[in-house]
């Protein structure tokens, strides 16, 4: 029986370094604070009940007993999480008499939601 070499198709057959392209790809490299804040970001919405929050928050604005009923989640849940959202700047909230209606912070939120969503449907 032949052995069959198996050809890893995630690497280059040759050693080859591109200098130009290195060099542009490394000019536009963010700052190392701004990949870490994106981490932050991304390690926020990596849980069911934000997400659900800002999918909501992007149709309507909403107080926290008005989530609590939609996503059938107890009030304090609730809270803890638009805490945690609304330190990363992901929503943000005003007072209208005694009720808090929270809101997407802006619309950048809304365009990472969207395209996180679709990317994910396309595969």
């Amino acid at each position: 029986m032949p052995l069959v070499q198996s050809i890893n198709t995630d690497q280059c057959e040759d050693h080859f370094v591109d200098q130009a392209r290195v060099l542009r790809a490394a000019q536009a490299m963010p700052e190392a604070d701004h990949l870490h804040a994106l981490i932050d970001t991304f390690r926020t919405l990596s849980n069911l009940t934000r997400l659900k929050i800002i999918h909501a928050l992007i149709k309507e604005e909403l107080c926290v007993c008005d989530l609590a009923t939609l996503l059938e989640v107890n009030e304090s849940a609730i809270s803890r999480e638009l805490r945690v959202l609304r330190t990363m700047r992901l929503v943000k909230h005003r007072r209208v008499g005694k009720r808090v209606y929270y809101m997407l912070d802006d619309d950048h939120v809304h365009q990472i939601f969207d395209a996180g969503l679709e990317h994910v449907k396309e595969h």
